[in-house]
């Protein structure tokens, strides 16, 4: 039987963005009319850079060519021009506005227009609830999107982009993980809508990586690793052991030994800590231990820091400082920084440092109380120890009247470093600690947060960054869910061996 006409092909696509290190090479793929296409990947695999190609956001190399049913189109792809192909996108951070009404997010710039240029409301609301309905959604269409719960948010930036496909008989709906911060339910009418669409011909293209997702919806697979495809292949015939082979490289062994109990000093002990996503989660930590937390984004980790440190309530939980219980609901953060507990957030520019004040100020802001000698602040003494935490953290300009907005990220981050460590902590909390730094701003962060843990520090560090937890982390906690499903030890840490415990199926125990 003859394969129907592909509704897109691309051909030798390649994407250099410079150093040496091709983001594509050579890239091949056909999605079919009808069918479920994942696409699958590691981190920097080249999934991203693909779509945003299609997208018209990236010109490719020369010699890449690109066919809609069978027509080759010219690239680059023109801004917006996607749309004219009968392409429609769902990205990772669906491209909503929260200030705009449900309504306004799913037909702004496509309102139909009556005579004198009027607004047929009613058909329009009725076209919109008609396209939730699809995804079993009840909303009021006059609510502030912002006002939400993120799975009502994911599901109006899918349905809005089956919409935009509806006058096209062989469209394709990009999908750019759609599911991170759905429920199981709202997973399950996601898939359900993607079934009627895919039988009335249109074509989906779905990143995901969630192998259980992978396995339930898809018809075939194709695998990026390095910018190149490894391998193309029907979902049916292939394991979760077949998929973490292709995603990275290597099959890993299946006997897991236990890992070794502990017998260093409890610093921290967490019991029952809840949120919106983590549920029940219990662990301790011990001084001089790096305890790692990952997973796939959405399935609680990345809640942990927050949780901790009181900047995000938890529902319940308690925490255990030299064996006495304190309930965490009715600690401040302030009462947090005074046992001994610090934070350096993901987003620096928004949560870890004032841009409007000088680098010395934002070093001495934990502290400030310290300087003042009979009600006057002791500016020369404040002047002294800046520079010698400037100094001692290697922050470029070493230059406390600067303003911190100035100051490159990987040496805002070290002085954000600095200004935590300086307060000799108890338990630092990390969360994403490099992100947007360099790889020499790197390399002296994580030699400031050795010297930490030498000096007794106990370290809480979650992270997407695999690499950095295998060689930073004593034992790391997976998360699926926002329960923790895994636990590795030092001597079982490595970059492959955490990916494969990411993707895993929870329902997959791994063989003993």
């Amino acid at each position: 039987m003859d394969q129907p006409e592909a509704v897109i092909s691309l051909r030798n696509l390649s994407k250099d963005f410079g150093g040496g290190r091709r983001a594509l090479d050579g890239v091949s793929l056909d999605v079919l009319p009808g069918e479920i296409h994942g696409l699958l990947g590691q981190n920097g695999s080249g999934k991203s850079t693909l779509i945003k190609i299609l997208a018209g956001y990236h010109a490719p190399e020369r010699g890449a060519e690109l066919y809609v049913n069978g027509a080759q189109i010219a690239l680059p792809v023109a801004p917006g021009q996607f749309r004219d192909l009968g392409m429609s996108f769902v990205h990772q951070n669906l491209g909503l506005s929260d200030t705009m009404s449900v309504l306004d997010n799913v037909r702004v710039g496509r309102y139909r227009h009556g005579f004198a240029w009027r607004i047929p409301w009613r058909t329009e609301r009725r076209r919109v609830r008609e396209g939730l309905r699809r995804f079993d959604l009840e909303v009021d269409l006059d609510a502030l999107v912002g006002d939400l719960p993120q799975g009502t948010r994911a599901v109006i930036a899918i349905a809005r982009a089956v919409q935009e496909i509806e006058g096209f008989d062989r469209g394709l709906l990009i999908l750019d993980e759609p599911t991170p911060y759905l429920s199981r339910d709202a997973v399950g009418r996601l898939f359900e809508a993607m079934r009627h669409v895919a039988a009335e011909g249109i074509a989906i293209l779905f990143v995901s990586h969630r192998l259980e997702e992978v396995h339930q919806i898809t018809d075939r697979v194709t695998v990026l690793r390095d910018g190149h495809v490894v391998a193309t292949a029907q979902t049916a015939g292939l394991d979760a052991d077949d998929l973490i082979e292709m995603i990275v490289g290597r099959r890993l062994e299946d006997l897991y030994p236990d890992p070794a109990p502990t017998t260093q000093k409890r610093t921290l002990g967490v019991r029952g800590l809840s949120g919106a996503i983590v549920q029940g989660l219990d662990f301790d930590v011990h001084a001089g231990e790096v305890l790692g937390m990952t997973g796939l984004l959405g399935n609680g980790f990345e809640e942990v820091p927050y949780l901790l440190m009181g900047t995000l309530q938890p529902f319940s939980g308690e925490f255990l400082f030299e064996d006495r219980a304190r309930e965490a609901k009715r600690l401040s953060v302030r009462d947090r920084i005074d046992l001994g507990m610090v934070l350096v957030p993901a987003n620096r520019e928004r949560d870890g440092v004032a841009s409007t004040l000088t680098v010395g100020e934002n070093v001495t802001l934990p502290r400030v109380s310290d300087y003042f000698r009979h009600l006057l602040l002791d500016r020369r003494s404040e002047r002294r120890e800046v520079n010698e935490i400037l100094h001692r953290f290697d922050v470029r300009p070493p230059d406390a009247s600067r303003p911190m907005a100035t100051l490159s990220g990987g040496n805002q981050q070290k002085a954000v470093l600095g200004k935590w460590l300086s307060t000799n902590p108890r338990v630092l909390v990390l969360h994403e600690p490099t992100q947007g730094v360099d790889i020499g701003a790197r390399k002296q962060i994580f030699a400031q947060i050795r010297e930490a843990t030498e000096a007794g520090c106990a370290v809480v560090l979650a992270s997407l960054e695999y690499e950095d937890l295998a060689h930073l982390c004593d034992r790391v906690l997976v998360f699926q869910g926002g329960v923790v499903t895994s636990e590795l030890p030092r001597r079982e840490l490595s970059e492959e061996r955490i990916v494969e415990r990411c993707l895993r199926p929870v329902d997959q125990p791994t063989a003993a």
